[in-house]
């Protein structure tokens, strides 16, 4: 049996989270999940605090007691809808998963709002995902032919009806034939009256970790989240591991869908994950100043100072001015306290956005040539800005300096990228967007260098070892839910900037 309390924020928030210029990509979701803890859903919100950056739409955590699940959701942060004592309270049991998300299948909503639950014949059934289903829609329509009630839009949910018509004994077993059906990226957290269940897709697409708190097993969607609720970092969930742990503690794994090549969204090294963290071995931090020393080496500038978009462009930054060794400074000042946008009442303040967000350091910047670093370019708009700003402020050169490849192509695996057509580098040419952004000069790393810094020799064509399908369009995995018209519009005409 479960009980739903859902807890709303403040009685004046109408409208989820909204990036103004949906100008940067983002990943969907963050998880984590807590078994045989003394206090779980304690830890449980303790450790989506520290995935905060990995969603700010929506938040809910489930719990089990030993009898009942019992969930809570709500629109906003964690610390809005899980930080008093009360709230967590009602949330008792020794294991407990949450999840952070902002939407893309299934929009916004708290119907939508992860874990999701059910009723199943063998129980009850708790699931967090972090990804993205790209065979959900087609799934879907068979299930409902046959017979499947939807409660919700969330392509995770098509998860959950695959389980409860699947005809094998146990629910691990149901679980892993659900998964057989199901196409795209996936990392799960799944409770179950028999204990939890952690696995990733067969590519390792998205990220997932598991760690020891005592005589807790725990596990995120980052190692940071360990560092935070003072858990020990064990090792990475598997690409295709199937982890069950029981209410002792015991763990078996599995590897049900064999051992295919990995392919890891390289982009978590470039921005989703925080730089405090541990992906693929390394540390995040080390690995975006190392894309900036390869920045440097691709892409020098004659310039006085380097100076990084914040917050995301500053390791890139340090690397690039150590390489280059002209001096690091910062020359953008970003304020910390401008707290999540809602519903904009004009576009005047809508398009403020950037300027109540960061500054222009005039005294530093006036009078010098400047190389800007930043992470990635999206739709340009925010690029745009930053170097209008910077030119007002008195630089008298503005180059600009990209930690990852152009982003061309839209992502299906659980990030929300613009479709296509708005994509800056899916529109034009290298030059054309440099006009666009009126920089002086405008180079992205390439894709071998970005390999290079990040360990590998570099890009292997015949068998990439990380998803990199944003630059490339090279997608690992079939996308059923993309129509062929939808392939077709993937070629895009050049754009003249005079004309965007």
């Amino acid at each position: 049996m479960a009980h739903d309390g859902f807890i709303s924020p403040a009685g004046n928030i109408t409208h989820p989270f909204i990036d103004e210029d949906g100008d940067k990509l983002r990943e969907e979701c963050g998880i984590f999940g807590a078994i045989k803890a003394e206090r779980a859903a304690a830890a449980t919100a303790l450790g989506l605090h520290a995935l905060q950056h990995r969603g700010q739409e929506a938040v809910g955590i489930t719990s089990f007691d030993g009898k009942d699940f019992i969930s809570r959701r709500g629109l906003g942060h964690v610390a809005e809808n899980f930080s008093s004592a009360e709230a967590i309270a009602e949330l008792p049991g020794t294991m407990a998963a949450g999840h952070v998300r902002y939407s893309t299948t299934g929009g916004a909503g708290l119907r939508n709002v992860q874990p999701l639950y059910a009723e199943l014949a063998s129980g009850g059934f708790a699931i967090a995902h972090n990804g993205n289903i790209s065979n959900a829609m087609a799934l879907r329509k068979d299930l409902v032919g046959r017979g499947s009630i939807f409660q919700s839009t969330s392509d995770t949910e098509v998860i959950i009806h695959l389980v409860a018509t699947s005809r094998y004994p146990t629910i691990a077993d149901r679980l892993i034939d659900a998964l057989r059906f199901v196409e795209g990226a996936y990392a799960l957290i799944v409770m179950t009256p028999e204990g939890m269940i952690a696995c990733r897709d067969p590519l390792g697409i998205r990220p997932l970790v598991m760690g020891k708190m005592g005589d807790a097993v725990v596990f995120a969607s980052e190692t940071v989240a360990f560092d935070v609720v003072g858990a020990e970092f064990i090792r990475e969930v598997e690409p295709g591991e199937i982890l069950q742990v029981d209410f002792e503690g015991n763990i078996t794994s599995s590897h049900p869908f064999g051992k295919p090549a990995a392919r890891p969204c390289i982009f978590e090294h470039v921005y989703f994950s925080r730089p405090d963290s541990i992906f693929a071995g390394q540390s995040v931090y080390e690995a975006r100043k190392a894309i900036g020393t390869q920045l440097a080496i691709e892409s020098p500038c004659d310039v006085d100072l380097v100076v990084p978009v914040p917050d995301s462009g500053v390791p890139a930054a340090i690397g690039y001015a150590q390489r280059s060794g002209v001096p690091f400074e910062l020359g953008i000042i970003r304020s910390h306290y401008v707290g999540r946008t809602f519903i904009q009442p004009s576009d005047a303040a809508r398009h403020s956005g950037v300027k109540r967000k960061h500054n222009a350091n005039r005294g530093l910047v006036e009078g010098k040539r400047i190389v800007l670093i930043d992470d990635s370019i999206v739709r340009g708009t925010t690029s745009l800005k930053i170097v209008e700003m910077m030119r007002e402020a008195g630089a008298s050169e503005v180059h600009f300096r990209v930690a990852s490849p152009p982003t061309a192509h839209s992502c299906f695996y659980g990030v929300d990228t613009p479709e296509r057509s708005k994509l800056l580098a899916a529109r034009m040419e290298l030059e054309a967007m440099r006009e666009f952004i009126k920089a002086d000069s405008l180079a992205f790393i390439s894709i071998d260098g970005l390999y290079r810094a990040v360990g590998s020799k570099g890009r292997d064509k015949a068998c990439p070892q990380f998803c990199d399908a944003c630059f490339t369009g090279d997608y690992p995995t079939s996308l059923t839910d993309l129509s062929l018209s939808d392939r077709k519009s993937d070629e895009l005409p050049f754009v003249d900037p005079k004309a965007a």
